[in-house]
């Protein structure tokens, strides 16, 4: 499959032990990280003082992450619209899915680590790499996210989800960073979290979750 979109959304969209503590009230509508109340002045301080290149996010946040992948023939681009291109009538996505802490921490992962690789492997576009030691990811079927679609309000677009149940810190410099020196899709700021679907009879089954 063809990585053809990465962004982010602040809260995580998804649920997991370990961003199970919904966002308080004037946060943005999701959930956030373990740890978020307990990082250091140093950690939350903010290096642009709100004026980064990657908007509306600041030391402190959880966002969620999603690199998604088409069968399409389909390059990377912006929006969801880049994974399914004109002529692909039978598109099959694939979400994953990362939970991250965002910290004024250099030590923290990086970007970098996980955005489009430079080249193509065995013929499809990839990330460098996708985030590890955070779990092993719990895989369902659903659909695409987004402030747009709620439990009575369903996007059309059906997608394999792989979320990964633990958070990473992640360096609030190399986020900045990958928005300020450009990226191929177009991303500048974080996305609003869809609320998170509990009505039974909408779920699929969930494989690889740990009772």
């Amino acid at each position: 499959m063809n990585l053809c979109n990465i962004h982010s959304h602040t809260s995580a969209e998804n649920k997991g032990p370990g961003f199970s503590v919904k966002a308080k009230a004037g946060q943005p509508s999701g959930y956030v990280c373990d740890g978020a109340d307990s990082l250091t002045a140093e950690e939350l301080k903010d290096p642009f003082e709100g004026k980064g290149a990657f908007g509306n996010v600041k030391p402190g946040d959880t966002i969620e992450v999603h690199w998604v992948f088409s069968t399409c023939d389909a390059k990377p681009g912006k929006g969801l619209s880049s994974c399914v291109p004109e002529g692909c009538t039978d598109p099959k996505l694939r979400v994953e899915a990362q939970a991250f802490l965002l910290v004024n921490d250099p030590k923290a992962l990086k970007f970098d680590d996980f955005v489009l690789a430079n080249e193509r492997v065995g013929g499809f576009y990839q990330p460098k790499q996708l985030p590890t030691g955070t779990g092993t990811p719990v895989s369902y079927l659903g659909s695409t996210t987004g402030v747009y679609y709620n439990d009575t309000v369903c996007s059309p677009a059906e997608v394999t989800w792989n979320v990964r149940p633990m958070c990473a810190r992640l360096d609030i410099s190399s986020l900045e960073k990958w928005a300020r020196e450009g990226n191929i899709f177009e991303e500048t700021e974080s996305h609003g979290a869809r609320e998170l679907v509990e009505d039974l009879k909408l779920l699929s089954p969930i494989e690889n979750m740990k009772k």
